[in-house]
């Protein structure tokens, strides 16, 4: 019997400095942690609440863990240290037994429809990774937490190659991919999503 799904969504404190320097960079860094804040607290309220998965919060710095600003309802845990791989590996790999799925807290209006069909591929297929538009990708989902020990060894982060060398990592293994979104990590990402009317990205 399989365990159960685990939901872990990565999240940064939301304080001005912090979060989104890139945004920070165009916008201000205040109204940038504004807007993170907000990202961060509706995906939190869509996702967060569902019965089809346990939700967590992976946090840094690891001394925010324990931030009453989180949302009760939702566990929260210290990435730790490391590359963003290596973060990524370990809270992914340490999670309860069962199907774990991980995405960024930056990404605009996904649906919990769309987590659920990540998981039912993750019913036939080792991996899943949501490709993002600017070459990495905003989801990643395994069929057991071990499966991720490896694989994000070497990847290139912040650049065009990351779900490349994903997929290279991957390649021993069945990998299904859903739909293609973008983040926001910029003041152009930001005028774009508000230009959609923010149904989304």
């Amino acid at each position: 019997m399989r365990g159960r799904d685990h939901l872990v969504i990565v999240a940064k404190a939301p304080r001005a400095g912090r979060a989104k320097r890139r945004l920070g960079a165009d916008i201000g860094s205040v109204r940038a942690a504004f807007v993170y804040r907000h990202m961060l607290g509706a995906m939190v309220r869509r996702l967060g609440g569902d019965p089809r998965w346990r939700t967590w919060l992976a946090v840094t710095p690891d001394g925010a863990v324990n931030d009453p600003a989180w949302p009760a309802h939702v566990s929260t845990l210290a990435q730790g240290d490391g590359d963003l791989g290596a973060r990524m590996a370990r809270v992914m790999a340490s999670r309860p037994p069962g199907r774990v799925v991980l995405t960024g807290s930056d990404i605009p209006n996904v649906p919990a429809a769309s987590i659920a069909r990540v998981f039912a591929a993750l019913g036939r297929a080792d991996v899943v990774l949501g490709p993002a538009r600017d070459g990495g990708f905003w989801l990643v989902g395994v069929r057991q937490g071990r499966m991720a020990h490896t694989l994000f060894d070497g990847v290139r982060w912040s650049g065009a190659h990351a779900l490349e060398d994903t997929l290279a990592n991957a390649s021993h293994l069945a990998v299904e991919t859903v739909e293609t979104r973008g983040d926001i990590d910029t003041g152009g990402d930001l005028a774009r999503w508000a230009g959609l009317g923010r149904s989304g990205f």
